[in-house]
């Protein structure tokens, strides 16, 4: 696939997610147990490719379970969401209650909704949303296309984080899947990836 099509890909499939937030309402499902949802993760950066996953850090304090269930149960009440997977993180550094949700878009193809709940003030308070940031900021024309190639190239059947594409390629310099798998090995992702530009 050329580099036009892998964009065009790239833009659709952007396009469907913000349509699946919107038909799930989440900002405000989540407001309205006074939490504040924000959107993180290649969507958030315009990095989204053949991986349909759509990523949300949500806040509130106190970070009561009751409400978390509260809003994942208007969520799971959508027609469209076919499973509903509750991790209970509170005890952890990540101090939250992490949620997955699997949704069946009108072409059937299966989405990964990840709904991380997190006591504001907590040691991941707002990093992911700085990362983001950071990497928008650093990405050039040519670094994001290399990207989203490199995100197309990888067999459906390998698991890389996005995070793990971003730093081989803006820190790096990789810029052929050769690359990444060389640059993975020295640089191996155990966990939460602490990293930005």
């Amino acid at each position: 696939m050329n580099t036009a099509d892998i964009l065009e890909l790239a833009e659709n499939n952007q396009k469907k997610a913000h349509a699946i937030i919107d038909k799930l309402d989440i900002p405000n499902v989540w407001q309205s147990v006074g939490a504040e949802a924000r959107l993180v993760g290649s969507l958030k950066m315009g990095l989204l490719m053949k991986h349909r996953d759509i990523d949300f850090h949500i806040y509130s304090a106190p970070l009561r379970l009751e409400d978390s269930f509260r809003a994942m149960s208007q969520i799971a009440a959508h027609p469209a969401i076919r499973k509903t997977e509750c991790i209970n993180l509170m005890h952890t550094d990540e101090a939250c209650i992490e949620w997955h949700a699997t949704y069946e878009d009108d072409a059937r193809d299966l989405w990964q909704i990840d709904l991380i709940h997190i006591l504001k003030g907590s040691r991941y308070d707002g990093y992911f949303e700085r990362m983001a940031e950071r990497i928008t900021a650093a990405l050039t024309p040519e670094t994001r296309k290399t990207i989203l190639r490199l995100k197309y190239e990888t067999p459906d059947s390998e698991k890389i984080m996005g995070v793990e594409y971003y730093r081989a390629v803006l820190q790096g310099g990789v810029t052929d899947f050769a690359g990444l798998q060389a640059y993975r090995r020295s640089h191996p992702a155990d966990g939460i990836v602490e990293w930005m530009p």
